[in-house]
């Protein structure tokens, strides 16, 4: 029987989550952006990347973490969250700046072959869960207009779309995001 759980990102998990991106991106998202972007995405900056984001921090309330398979004779990465404080990058193009108490996620991915086990579910958990001792009140997520999977597994743990969008520049072909968004306060 194999068992789930999260846990804090380590810098040795770096290369990991990157390999995890990139098996994603190139799984999921292989019909939302052009071939030779998924295919020139470099694992190794990626992983570069990830190690500073889990090593180097930009705030204590700034985290990743990781989703385990476990089995009688393993632990496998196979998912992560990255999250903070709601900054730019959570922003649509000339919106101003959310309250310091907005959270947001800036990756929360499962590798497909993993789907469907729990995982997903058990990183949004342990991100809302850590947003509520940081005193966030709520969060914001961008998903692709395009990614059915992302959208209805937010909206099925209570999100919303805000009616904020955006349109992000890949190789000259514009791609869609919608931003949805939740209350963190108990009870709602």
């Amino acid at each position: 029987m194999a068992l789930g759980f999260v846990r804090p990102a380590r810098p040795e998990d770096a290369a990991e989550i990157a390999r995890i991106q990139l098996t994603t991106w190139r799984t999921a998202y292989r019909r939302m952006f052009p071939a030779h972007v998924l295919a020139n995405l470099d694992e190794a900056y990626l992983a570069r990347g990830w190690a500073e984001a889990i090593d180097a921090t930009p705030s204590p309330r700034h985290r990743v973490l990781i989703a385990v398979e476990q089995s009688e004779s393993a632990q496998t990465v196979i998912g992560f969250a990255a999250s903070g404080p709601a900054d730019e990058q959570a922003l649509a193009p000339e919106e101003p700046a959310l309250p310091d108490n907005v959270a947001a996620i800036t990756d929360l991915l499962v590798e497909p072959r993993w789907g469907r086990r729990g995982h997903g579910s058990r990183l949004l958990q342990a991100t809302v869960d850590l947003w509520r001792e940081d005193g966030f009140v709520s969060a914001v997520a961008w998903a692709y207009e395009a990614d059915d999977a992302m959208r209805k597994f937010l909206v099925s743990a209570g999100w919303e779309p805000d009616g904020v969008g955006r349109a992000l520049d890949v190789d000259d072909m514009l791609v869609n995001q919608l931003r949805l968004h939740v209350s963190l306060e108990q009870g709602s």
